[in-house]
């Protein structure tokens, strides 16, 4: 789906159809945080020593228990304890237990992850899809999404904390989207607060790519210029899930562009390289005109 000033101009494929996230549920999670932050149930800079957060044997060491729930967004803990739900490339490129300290190096780290959604469950007593339907879903107007759609990944003999993934429509996840675009707010109503909107998409991390904030990507690295060879042109983020499951997010545009790839129906894949060649056509084409409005705002859409 391509959306424009709150206009659907493009959609193909059945956007109504419901298939997993993968790594996308993580912004989600993200926004979830952030709602419970305004609220005083969860504080950024608490240690998990604090909040008594500890793991199956090897346990987490003092070292490991500096680390604080900021961390854990930013994917900078320091704690390499065997998670579940990782790819082979998570897995690849895992460092060495106890290699880095809290907060010094940056790796997409399943265990912070998977962390942070057992830490929300425990400071609001809410399942994370009971959530999701309460505090987004629900206010966004999501036609499609149900607490149902989400499950636990556990394995109790590795780490006592699960993975959260979740199915969602193209369409529910452009509006989860377009509420980013617009600061957290949904009409008259503000779901998220728009200072966490900003704060969780800034950049803390370079990557190969840009940057990486709060469980959503950036174009833009933390501590360097932008490639000359960047494709994206503009100051971009976005959800990004295994197998090419994106939410992109360019507000110089206002503009969003969701893909979503369903395994069960195509063994094709849409890496980050073939996510950017469209976004770069969508830029490009921006300028087009003879299309219809058909505004994904609008009651029932």
């Amino acid at each position: 789906m391509i959306v424009h000033d709150g206009v659907v101009l493009a959609e193909w494929g059945d956007v109504a159809r419901k298939s997993n996230l993968h790594s996308a549920r993580k912004s989600l999670m993200s926004a979830l945080i952030g709602i419970a932050v305004e609220r005083g149930q969860i504080h950024m800079d608490d240690t998990l020593e604090q909040l008594g957060v500890d793991d199956n044997p090897p346990a987490l060491s003092v070292t490991e228990r500096q680390a604080t729930v900021r961390m854990l967004l930013e994917a900078r803990s320091g704690v390499y304890h065997p998670t579940v739900y990782e790819t082979p490339g998570m897995l690849a490129h895992k460092p060495v237990r106890y290699s880095h300290l809290p907060g010094t190096f940056w790796y997409y780290n399943n265990w912070d992850f998977n962390t942070v959604g057992a830490l929300y469950e425990n400071a609001t007593g809410q399942s994370i899809f009971n959530a999701l339907q309460r505090e987004i879903a629900g206010p966004i107007g999501m036609q499609d999404y149900s607490p149902s759609d989400g499950r636990y990944i556990r394995d109790g003999a590795v780490t006592k904390y699960p993975a959260y993934p979740l199915d969602m429509s193209a369409r529910d996840l452009a509006r989860f989207a377009l509420l980013y675009l617009h600061n957290g707010r949904w009409h008259d109503k503000q779901i998220i607060p728009g200072e966490w909107v900003a704060e969780s998409t800034r950049s803390y991390s370079n990557t190969a790519t840009g940057g990486y904030g709060y469980m959503w990507w950036t174009s833009v690295p933390a501590t360097r210029q932008r490639s000359s060879t960047a494709i994206l042109l503009r100051p971009t983020f976005w959800a990004d899930g295994y197998l090419g499951q994106y939410a992109v997010v360019v507000p110089s545009l206002n503009l969003v562009v969701v893909s979503l790839v369903d395994s069960r129906l195509t063994s094709k894949r849409m890496g980050q390289s073939k996510m950017e060649r469209l976004m770069w056509l969508t830029e490009a084409a921006q300028n087009a005109s003879g299309i219809g409005p058909d505004p994904l705002m609008a009651e029932g859409r």
